[in-house]
């Protein structure tokens, strides 16, 4: 708490009561009211989260749409409280459902990915990208804590992995979101838009990454109206990332202590259809 407060102090507010709603890995995030005002203040004692705040400034930048940061610090946002906002509400689970919300949000994914290309290009190196975790050091990491070493799919990802990541340098990268999630998701109060909020994976990717996050959680004629929207991806974009997800969501599993089960379909699919998702990159490649 005193974390927070000197934050609060050094933004020159002063809060009539905080109330803490989450403390987890690094990311302090609490309810601040002041007088008739509420706001959410995030705070990072974690020096790595820090990069979310610079996240803002470089969506600003590129003029696309975010929550309002009301004040700042070296460690800390303090933002409007959306609860409290006459515009603006949190997403919701029966959102995924509505192919109206899939269109406007389609539309914020869009001016990202071609707003970010030409910044990626510049910046890319110093931008957090998870296709760094496909390594072959990490793909033998994983086979070994999984105990699957003798599957078909290592075989062939160390047999073929320079071929796959020399496809994978031409790419063009751009900005992506990479945290999808209807908690994560701001929607305007009439439907008239819709944009994701919480950007410290934001970093450098492919753009069809974000198409898989995003349509992976919508219904059927949700995941229809986003894609007849966003418009048309690159096809080697898929076939690539068909095969880098599943490794690196099992890299990211294998660093717990304990497996999670969110990465059990992704093994599954290590162990089934990457076989195939390999072959048919090298054959279109």
């Amino acid at each position: 708490m005193q974390f927070l407060h000197k934050q609060l102090s050094q933004m020159g507010i002063a809060g009539d009561n905080i109330s803490v709603l989450q403390d987890k890995d690094g990311i302090l995030v609490a309810r601040v009211s002041c007088g008739r005002d509420s706001y959410i203040l995030k705070a990072f004692t974690d020096p790595v989260h820090c990069r979310e705040i610079e996240n803002y400034h470089l969506l600003h930048s590129l003029h696309i749409p975010t929550i309002q940061v009301i004040a700042q610090t070296r460690s800390a946002l303090l933002l409007e409280d959306l609860d409290c906002s006459p515009e603006w509400r949190l997403g919701r689970k029966e959102d995924m459902d509505d192919p109206r919300i899939a269109q406007k949000l389609a539309d914020w994914y869009r001016a990202l990915h071609q707003r970010g290309y030409d910044y990626a290009a510049e910046h890319g190196n110093s931008l957090y990208d998870e296709s760094d975790f496909f390594t072959l050091e990490n793909i033998a990491l994983v086979a070994a804590k999984t105990g699957t070493e003798n599957w078909t799919s290592w075989k062939l990802l160390r047999q073929h992995f320079y071929d796959i990541t020399q496809t994978f340098a031409k790419i063009r990268k751009t900005l992506a979101y990479n945290d999808f999630f209807y908690t994560n998701m701001v929607v305007a109060r009439d439907g008239s838009s819709a944009f994701m909020f919480d950007y410290n994976l934001l970093g450098k990717g492919m753009a069809v990454s974000d198409l898989r996050n995003v349509t992976y959680s919508l219904s059927p004629a949700a995941q229809d109206a986003f894609l007849a929207a966003y418009g048309p991806f690159d096809q080697t974009e898929a076939l690539l990332d068909d095969i880098i997800a599943p490794v690196v969501t099992l890299f990211l599993a294998c660093k717990r202590q304990i497996f999670p089960s969110w990465a059990e379909e992704a093994l599954q699919e290590v162990k089934t259809t990457l076989p195939d998702k390999i072959r048919r990159l090298l054959e279109n490649s």
